[in-house]
């Protein structure tokens, strides 16, 4: 089992939702934390309680990434973890969907993830250490109506983490893929008192992105599903 105090965790794609618990659950367990968004402009009380560093970053840009894990590299160390968590969405009818809108959405849920693994990568292979999680949805397994370009996007991301898995883990790479299948819970989405943990609470999820940075490397998890007790799937 990994020892992670001191360790450093960038978090990619950073906010008040699941990224910010993330961010509690990792700096809980002693790691130092960095945080990346195109605009880091509202999580200075997230910084101020993990004592986090922010970094702005489009990650969909390779010099802009590039740069990224330079600084982060320079201010903090090398990332132990690195948690891509960010994401692009475009629904409507298929006929209707603007070819830009798609190429967007493409670029911040499969490109993004691959330029930001590969800096990671760069980095953890010379010390065969280290892990790389990304951010799934339902839309990783099931492509819903109206909603092609997410889907497009999810199941870019899924195959590039079960490929990197297979070749990264007999280096000493953990990659695991989380399919958060259901609402996330926030203040804007509270479940309704005729269903009680209807959503996810990013706290709990956040609990599993630590376990697996904890899992021994003889029973390391790729991909792992979270879904509320009352999910259809």
């Amino acid at each position: 089992m990994a020892e992670l105090k001191d360790k450093v965790a960038l978090i990619v794609g950073a906010g008040s939702g699941l990224s910010a618990s993330i961010a509690r659950t990792f700096a809980g367990a002693g790691m130092k934390i960095a945080l990346a968004a195109r605009s880091v402009g509202d999580i200075g009380p997230l910084m101020a309680e993990t004592g986090a560093k922010a970094f702005t970053a489009d990650a969909a840009d390779r010099e802009a990434v590039s740069r990224l894990f330079a600084d982060v590299g320079n201010i903090l160390g090398d990332p132990y973890a690195v948690v891509y968590n960010a994401s692009y969405r475009t629904r409507g009818p298929f006929v209707d969907l603007d070819p830009a809108e798609v190429e967007k959405s493409l670029a911040v849920s499969a490109f993004a993830g691959f330029l930001v693994a590969q800096e990671a990568a760069r980095r953890m292979l010379p010390k065969a250490e280290g892990a790389i999680l990304f951010t799934g949805a339902s839309a990783s397994v099931k492509g819903y109506a109206q909603s092609a370009p997410f889907a497009m996007g999810k199941f870019a991301l899924r195959g590039l983490a079960q490929s990197m898995a297979r070749e990264l883990a007999p280096q000493g790479i953990h990659v695991a893929h989380v399919v958060v299948d259901g609402a996330i819970r926030s203040a804007r989405r509270p479940d309704a008192a005729e269903r009680p943990d209807a959503t996810l609470d990013p706290d709990a999820i956040a609990t599993s992105y630590l376990h697996l940075l904890q899992q021994d490397r003889s029973a390391w998890t790729w991909e792992i599903e979270l879904r509320p007790w009352v999910e259809k799937f």
